[in-house]
Parts: structure tokens; sequence; C-alpha cells
């Protein structure tokens, strides 16, 4: 497995970033903030929002200021944790691997927009008639993908040593 499992999680990492870093780019220059832009009417929107907290607005709250430190540090806990998982795992288990390097790719990307805003670009909005799920981006769907995949890997991990048993 050696340097497999490297390039695929940083080769996935790197693809997300980049992905991430486009399109929000691409809303900053394209969409005004706080803006829409209907792209399916009744169901999707393209917008341009700021997002203090986490994944569907979780501690997303003007009253209190701590959130982007805290984010900041649980990103980047999260990827010394990825780092060092890569570093000790040894099986093949391409769904561990992919998992961490989409969530590896995730977390740099809205650790960027912290750094640099202090808050995260979401644009994706998805609504049927007035009910909307919390606008999210790339690196949130790279994010949600990556946990899948390590769900996976293991349920499959448990699945094959209680064969042995």
């Amino acid at each position: 497995m050696g340097k497999f499992k490297y390039k695929l999680c940083f080769g996935l990492a790197a693809i997300i970033l980049v992905l991430d870093q486009i399109s929000k780019l691409w809303i900053e220059k394209t969409i005004p903030l706080w803006s829409e832009r209907v792209v399916v009417p009744g169901f999707f929107n393209l917008v341009h929002i700021l997002n203090k907290g986490a994944a569907f607005g979780f501690l997303n709250r003007a009253d209190i200021s701590w959130q982007t430190y805290f984010f900041i540090g649980a990103s980047a806990l999260a990827i010394v944790l990825i780092i060092h998982l890569l570093k000790t795992v040894d099986r093949k288990d391409y769904y561990l691997f992919t998992g961490l390097g989409l969530i590896l790719g995730g977390a740099l990307g809205n650790l960027i927009d912290r750094i640099r805003l202090g808050k995260v670009i979401d644009f994706l909005d998805f609504y049927i008639k007035s009910y909307h799920w919390p606008a999210f981006n790339v690196a949130d769907i790279a994010i949600f993908c990556g946990t899948v995949c390590l769900l996976l890997s293991f349920y499959k991990r448990k699945k094959n040593a209680s064969n042995f048993n």
C-alpha cells in the first residue's frame, strides 16, 4: 500500500481544494454578497452567503465571536489526525484513504476561507417551496462524501472481522 495511500489521499485533497477555491472565487466575482441567482426555479439557486458556523449553519450566530477560532482549531486538528492515520494505517483500504482525502481537501478548503475571511463562503442552495436546505459548498460535499467512505470502511472492516469469529 505504501506510497499509494499518500498519492490517493493527497491527490484527492488537492483536487477538492482546487475545485472548492475556484468555485468560491467564481461566486465572489459573479454574485454580490447576500444575493441569489435562480438556476432551477422552485428547486436550486446559486447564492453568495458567509457562514461563521459549521455545516448546516451550526453555530452561525452573530452574538458569539469565538466560532472562527474554534473551527480553525478543529480544522487544524482534523488535518493532523488525517496525516497521523495515513502514517499508522497500513491495510489496503481504499474507502478509508479515499474518505481521508475527501475530508482533508474539504477541511483545507474551508480552513482557507476561515483564515482569509473569518467565515466560509456557501453558495449551493437547494429548496422546495419555502423549505431550504442550508446552503453549502464543494468542501462540505467532500467532507460529507468522505465521512460516508469512512463509515463504509468501518462497516467493511467490522464485517470482515466478524467473518473470522
